[in-house]
């Protein structure tokens, strides 16, 4: 008879921890988010770790100045509508952080990010820009690179420990996420610190659903704002023939956009990484992809019914091609996209962009082709 209630009062013990779990997700209490997690390092083989060292060596040298990498190689007079030359983007320090944080270089990592707080940390999150030739810091966020950012600090937390303050940090500009680019269940691309104002759009690449789930903001804030966000996303899907994605999502009308009829393969593909990494990707647009890349044959645009629109091919593309291989476990897409990726190798040793990627005869070589890469390398 002992034994018996023994054995009943154990159960209702267990059932009672257990229901206390549940409820405790459910009551949206602060400091809830997932573990990070880590890519499949299929990169960490002979043949490419040494590319891997020789473009790191070339974006440490050669891409970059005391406010960070540079948006080009090339340098211009900075007062264009978009970044360029030697201008630095919040975008690229997420970028090469994670890719520290993920290969344990932990003084590389404090370095981007000292210089990261130094040109770009601001009271709204981090200005997407800042020119060094002018000292000017735009007043705008990108809440995607502010994410990447985050996610960074996370991983670095991951890797390196709590002494560094990395989780501490990441929380606060968590924190400044939730306030200025977040209301209610919408996300928003961009929030400008001189107006106070969002935009009234969703770039549907920006819903890095992985980087949210690291925020600890309570649970059912989070579940509300991912629900509505893959439901915005899933439904931006094109067709199981040409299985992109649309570019943006416009709150107030309800309705998706492009770019004037055309569909970014960059912007698809983030879309499909971020949904991968949430197991939530399509299986026609991994079929779709692995064909595309085994056949050398993604372009950089195309119409609406999956006719290329051009026929230039990128660095960064195939890179984010292959972090969907390593996200989803399918070793084969990601060496065939490395492969492919490769093609654009500055070889030519006597050509000062040389074992980065980018244009020999016009000596052109841009952040984001290179961090992509560079991270790719790391996955």
């Amino acid at each position: 008879m002992n034994k018996r209630w023994g054995f009943a009062a154990a159960l209702i013990a267990i059932l009672l921890a257990v229901y206390w779990v549940y409820s405790s997700k459910d009551s949206g209490e602060e400091g809830s988010k997932d573990s990070v997690a880590l890519p499949s390092k299929y990169g960490d083989t002979p043949q490419l770790i040494p590319h891997r060292e020789q473009l790191q060596q070339f974006i440490g040298q050669k891409l970059t100045g005391e406010a960070g990498v540079y948006t080009n190689y090339k340098e211009t007079d900075e007062a264009a509508e978009t970044a360029t030359g030697h201008e630095t983007l919040s975008e690229s320090a997420g970028l090469l952080m994670r890719y520290y944080a993920l290969t344990g270089q932990r003084e590389a990592f404090d370095a981007a990010w000292s210089r990261a707080r130094e040109t770009l940390a601001a009271e709204y999150g981090f200005s997407y820009r800042y020119s060094p030739l002018h000292d000017k810091k735009y007043t705008v966020n990108a809440v995607v690179d502010d994410l990447r950012i985050i996610r960074a600090l996370y991983e670095a937390e991951t890797a390196f420990g709590n002494d560094g303050n990395y989780g501490r940090e990441a929380a606060h500009y968590g924190e400044l996420v939730y306030e200025h680019n977040v209301q209610g269940d919408k996300l928003y691309d961009f929030y400008d610190g001189a107006y106070g104002t969002t935009n009234d759009f969703l770039t549907l690449c920006y819903a890095d659903f992985r980087s949210i789930r690291l925020l600890e903001v309570p649970s059912k804030d989070k579940r509300a704002l991912e629900d509505s966000l893959l439901t915005i996303v899933s439904r931006g899907y094109l067709s199981d023939k040409f299985p992109f994605y649309e570019a943006r999502y416009d709150y107030k009308s309800g309705k998706y956009g492009d770019h004037e009829g055309e569909i970014s393969t960059i912007e698809s593909l983030l879309t499909v990484l971020s949904l991968a990494e949430i197991d939530q990707e399509r299986t026609a647009s991994i079929t779709y992809l692995k064909q595309a890349v085994e056949a050398g044959t993604l372009y950089g645009r195309y119409s609406r019914d999956g006719k290329p629109a051009t026929d230039i091919q990128s660095t960064a593309a195939y890179a984010i091609a292959a972090m969907i291989g390593s996200t989803i476990g399918d070793q084969a897409l990601y060496q065939n996209s490395i492969e492919r990726m490769e093609q654009f190798r500055v070889e030519d040793q006597a050509s000062p962009i040389a074992g980065g990627f980018g244009n020999s005869a016009t000596e052109e070589a841009y952040s984001f082709d290179n961090l992509t890469a560079l991270l790719a390398y790391a996955y």
